[in-house]
């Protein structure tokens, strides 16, 4: 079954990141647990959000389209990044989440997909 984990950490941390130039590739460095969980075959893809700041939230009502600036609730976290895993179980998803290195400032959602 396939589990996201929805990173999220400080949102005011988040939004003090400068931003990349647009043409700019960016030179990661290797992040050990994505390369264990990418070796091990369950880590399907994830990805670092662009922080609140330049989150637009959409809501239709009576047909009108409402677009705000920023997430639709004022917290001190927001979700920042994911990761999308293969998991035998929910159980073990949660194990692999508490290794995650941002667990250790953060919160580390886990939701099992639904989907086709």
């Amino acid at each position: 079954m396939k589990y996201l984990l929805l990173v999220c950490w400080d949102t005011e941390s988040m939004n003090g990141q400068t931003e990349p130039d647009p043409g700019e590739t960016r030179d990661e460095e290797p992040f050990a647990w994505v390369e264990d969980l990418r070796a091990r075959g369950i880590w399907l893809t994830g990805d670092q959000l662009a922080p609140p700041r330049r989150a637009r939230s959409v809501r239709v009502r009576d047909g009108k389209a409402i677009i705000t600036d920023g997430p639709f609730v004022e917290t001190k976290e927001s979700v920042g990044g994911f990761d999308l895993l293969e998991c035998d179980s929910l159980d073990e998803a949660v194990e692999i989440a508490a290794t995650h290195e941002l667990a250790q400032i953060g919160t580390i959602e886990v939701r099992p997909l639904w989907g086709n």
